[in-house]
């Protein structure tokens, strides 16, 4: 078991209420223990770790630090997430529509200095990678999609008049001789630089605030309205004609994908169609399918390029092929790859966070503090609040801030911005190796024994965790600190339980389900088999507390068998018990928990019908319940005079020889619908079958004064009676 201690929850908690972090932290796993103690779970406590624990984030600041010394951890002060409420940056796996997760706020865009790591390094391999994983499909294609891998070429447009260029990344260069017009995202450096060429520089301003105030997702969801603005004034030259081209700057483009910059291509993209028509720019055809253009709507296909001068007739493909070569020759263009994913923003403006190792000296600059010193921990202060210039708490604490250089022991501060709460949870799992190793992150031979890790159970952090942490373990194995390539090989992907109302269970909405108060009404056992039981491991389902009621209803007919024990069972319940042991052993293997739980309840039910009840058969259906409901499970079989833990008995196997089973169950339906089961016996006939079905009482009376047109019998499964 683990803590991830550090994070934005803990310290909106501490300034709220005015208390040390650490001190909610302490109560909160104090609180965790005794839940997870009364709810059964069973954890190795000798391995426990603390991401807030100094021994434990010394190793994350060194791992920073050698990332560091690749040049994967890099400082820049481009436009970030800010959060008004929270008053701290957010990467984009914060946000939530646009807002942040965890206040709601909406988010700004805001220019701050901030520490970066460029995890795009690790793009290509992340991709490559997925496919070595027994991974969901949904959660490798989600990855696929946030990473966002695109082939293109990025092409030089001159701006008249100057020495400026715009450099703009287009996955379809053969359409470029449609291009009438360029588009600049609103932060484009090249808006500010030539403000003072713009005829309309007042329009452009009140168009940039504005902008300011939407969200990425607004401003590129497909079916808002296109706004923009011409820079007027402002023209550039079309590589290819060297025609005057108008510049726009327009909410579409957005600064962190690409080049900040797209080509305005309307006969061949459906966005710059709808632009193009707002503004009344040319529409100009350059690629042509074999079938005419529907409505005038954008052809955005490949097809033979028209009007294209020396291009013309090739196909799409062998156009952007002799294109690119142009381009190259003329050294205004080259092929490049884009991610969609960007370098992870990886400073948070928080007090409560790993403080990242790096001290600012005057004279030396950037200075790594040296591993030696490792780790650099956190001041201890009563309380704190925020420090209302945008910089962490920590920038207000001068005692910490102020310190002597490493290098030259002049005077120099310490960096105040700390690490987001992925920073500790990104390597965990290596910890649990080797959790006391005062001299290395872990141990080389205790983790070639234990890595990769088999099975990975999670949920909601297919995009976020899951990549971040492929990414450190990728840069830890090319630093041959771990031994595989991966950190998880297989992933069983968690759905969430939601309120009964639906949603996410949360403060905000009130609709949290207590642990502590199921357990109270109907014991943890019924609690531990309702969440297993309520449906697929990988589905969200809703709670619903009648749900409850059954499964405790279940556990008390597992209490009454205990008192009609014989010497022997019949026959038919050691075929069912051996059923079930096949069917519960392999549902557990594959997380299937609710069918696993559902055959010992079938299984149950027919003990509960059968005049005898041999000890054996019942002592092996308390092993095969202990794993769900250990409490009830451990008590019945201490009652039966064991005197070891159940725990410590042997998993049963089944006996194919005895699994053939005596009869089936039929399902009877009328008109599609299941009106009786039956127990039919090995190899009765069809016509028999369908007899016994006619003559039960409840299918008699769904076909009373009916007339039965059909009577179809699926062997060993349904009988399907119709009428009218």
């Amino acid at each position: 078991m683990g803590w991830d201690a550090f994070g934005l929850p803990a310290e909106q908690y501490a300034i709220k209420n005015n208390v040390h972090p650490e001190v909610a932290v302490k109560k909160n796993i104090a609180t965790f223990k005794k839940q997870l103690e009364k709810i059964g779970f069973t954890y190795d406590w000798e391995r426990e770790i603390n991401t807030t624990d100094p021994e434990y984030y010394k190793w994350t600041q060194w791992i920073f630090l050698q990332m560091f010394h690749k040049g994967l951890a890099y400082q820049s002060f481009d436009p970030i997430n800010w959060c008004p409420s929270c008053q701290t940056g957010l990467a984009n796996e914060d946000l939530e529509q646009g807002r942040c997760e965890r206040c709601d706020s909406i988010v700004e865009k805001r220019p701050m200095r901030q520490w970066v790591l460029k995890i795009t390094a690790y793009a290509d391999k992340m991709l490559r990678d997925l496919s070595k994983l027994d991974w969901p499909d949904g959660v490798k294609e989600a990855q696929k999609n946030w990473i966002g891998r695109s082939e293109g070429v990025e092409v030089t447009f001159y701006v008249v008049d100057t020495e400026e260029e715009v450099r703009v990344f287009t996955t379809r260069l053969d359409t470029i001789y449609g291009c009438t017009y360029v588009v600049v995202a609103p932060e484009h450096p090249l808006v500010e630089k030539l403000a003072s060429q713009m005829k309309n520089l007042s329009e452009v301003k009140k168009y940039l605030a504005v902008t300011k105030k939407k969200t990425d997702l607004e401003r590129t969801e497909l079916n808002k309205e296109k706004t923009g603005v011409c820079l007027e004034g402002i023209e550039v030259a079309h590589p290819f004609t060297g025609e005057r081209l108008p510049v726009y700057i327009a909410d579409y483009a957005l600064a962190t994908y690409g080049t900040g910059a797209v080509m305005g291509v309307p006969a061949h993209d459906e966005r710059d169609g709808v632009f193009a028509k707002k503004y009344q720019l040319e529409v100009r055809e350059s690629v042509r399918g074999k079938e005419a253009s529907i409505d005038g709507k954008p052809f955005t296909d490949d097809g033979i390029l028209v009007d294209s001068k020396e291009f013309s007739g090739l196909t799409s493909e062998e156009a952007r092929e002799k294109m690119t070569a142009w381009l190259k020759k003329e050294k205004i263009g080259k092929k490049v790859v884009n991610y969609k994913m960007r370098d992870w923003v990886f400073s948070r403006q928080r007090y409560w966070g790993e403080p990242i190792p790096i001290i600012h000296c005057e004279k030396c600059g950037v200075v790594p503090i040296p591993e030696k010193d490792l780790p650099v921990k956190l001041p201890k202060v009563k309380a704190y609040q925020p420090a209302g210039t945008g910089e962490s708490p920590l920038a207000t604490i001068s005692s910490w801030v102020n310190v002597k250089c490493p290098k030259c022991k002049g005077a120099a501060k310490r960096e105040t911005n700390t690490m987001p709460q992925w920073a500790g949870s990104s390597w965990y799992y290596l910890r649990f190796i080797d959790p006391a190793n005062k001299k290395v992150l872990v141990d080389k031979k205790k983790e070639k024994k234990m890595m990769p890790v088999d099975v990975y159970v999670g949920g909601d952090h297919a995009t976020r965790h899951l990549i971040y942490a492929r990414f450190w373990h990728k840069f830890l194995y090319d630093q041959k600190i771990v031994s595989t390539p991966e950190p998880f090989t297989r992933l069983e992907f968690l759905g969430l339980i939601l309120a009964s109302d639906g949603r996410k269970m949360s403060k905000r909405w009130g609709n949290v389900i207590n642990p502590d108060d199921v357990v109270a009404q109907f014991g943890a056992d019924a609690f531990r088999l309702y969440e297993m039981f309520m449906g697929p491991f990988t589905q969200s389902i809703a709670w619903n507390t009648d749900g409850v009621v059954g499964t405790r209803r279940f556990l008390e007919k597992v209490w009454k068998l205990h008192g009609k024990i014989t010497k022997t069972s019949e026959k038919k319940i050691e075929s069912l018990l051996h059923q079930t042991i096949k069917k519960v052993t392999e549902d557990i293997e594959a997380f299937k928990f609710n069918t696993a739980i559902s055959s010992l309840m079938i299984l149950v039910n027919e003990m509960e019908k059968a005049e005898k009840l041999s000890v054996e058969h019942y002592k092996t259906l308390l092993v095969l319940i202990s794993s769900f409901a250990p409490h009830i499970a451990e008590e019945l079989w201490a009652q039966l005079g064991e005197k070891k833990s159940i725990f410590l008995a042997t998993w049963p196997k089944y006996d194919a020889k005895k699994i053939v089973a005596e009869s089936v169950n039929v399902a009877v339906q009328v008109n599609g619908k299941v009106r009786t089961v039956l127990a039919i016996a090995i190899g009765t006939s069809e016509e028999d079958v369908k007899s016994q079905a006619l003559a039960d009482s409840n299918v008699k009376t769904h076909i009373a004064g009916k007339t039965i047109r059909k009577v179809i019998y699926i062997p060993g499964k349904i009988v399907s009676i119709v009428v009218g």
